[in-house]
């Protein structure tokens, strides 16, 4: 007997610049019975990202680009979207800004993961930045992409208290651990899973 896959995942695409360990949780995800989505291709603007290497073990194909010339490369990333026939774009570390007319080409379907508690500490440094002010929270953030950095709308966020003696390092990977976690519920709240 043909087992049923269940409702059609949606294509997506994870674009990536280093270790890759959101993509590594969100291939995970994706693997689950209750996920919404299939992730088809790995984007990378940089030929050593670690990440690339869980292209390999979970076989999913990867391109990576050369930023050179923006316009060139971001007509390159979407002709292999087109191609693929991605719906759905989550960035993971992927450390190059996204340009309007690329943005506009994928409204409303480009995810980003943040580490702080948006709109606070937008951009790089985020955690150097939360405890030299102090604060005694901060997190991270899954949002829409806009064409403002870090200023799309809010999907769902997580507070992760600061310790009095928390360096941006400790920070860093306490948040990470949460990134982890909060990235594939913000993507089934998405689709109201």
């Amino acid at each position: 007997m043909v087992q049923s896959t269940g409702p059609k995942k949606i294509k997506c695409s994870v674009f990536i610049s280093g270790t890759g360990s959101n993509l590594k949780s969100l291939i995970q995800f994706s693997k689950k019975k209750n996920s919404p989505i299939s992730i088809k291709l790995i984007i990378s603007d940089n030929a050593k990202a670690k990440g690339l290497k869980f292209g390999k073990i979970f076989k999913i194909p990867n391109k990576v680009i050369n930023y050179k010339n923006k316009s060139i490369a971001e007509k390159k990333i979407i002709y292999e979207l087109k191609n693929k026939d991605i719906r759905i774009i989550c960035l993971a570390g992927f450390m190059k800004i996204l340009s309007k007319s690329f943005i506009k080409n994928f409204k409303g379907k480009i995810l980003n993961i943040h580490p702080s508690l948006l709109p606070k500490y937008k951009g790089l440094n985020t955690h150097q930045r939360a405890i030299s002010n102090n604060e005694k929270y901060s997190g991270c953030t899954v949002h829409f992409v806009n064409s403002r950095l870090d200023s799309g709308k809010i999907i769902l966020q997580k507070e992760v208290k600061i310790g009095k003696f928390d360096t941006p390092k400790s920070l860093a990977k306490k948040i990470l651990l949460q990134e982890h976690k909060l990235y594939p519920k913000a993507i089934k709240k998405l689709f109201n899973l």
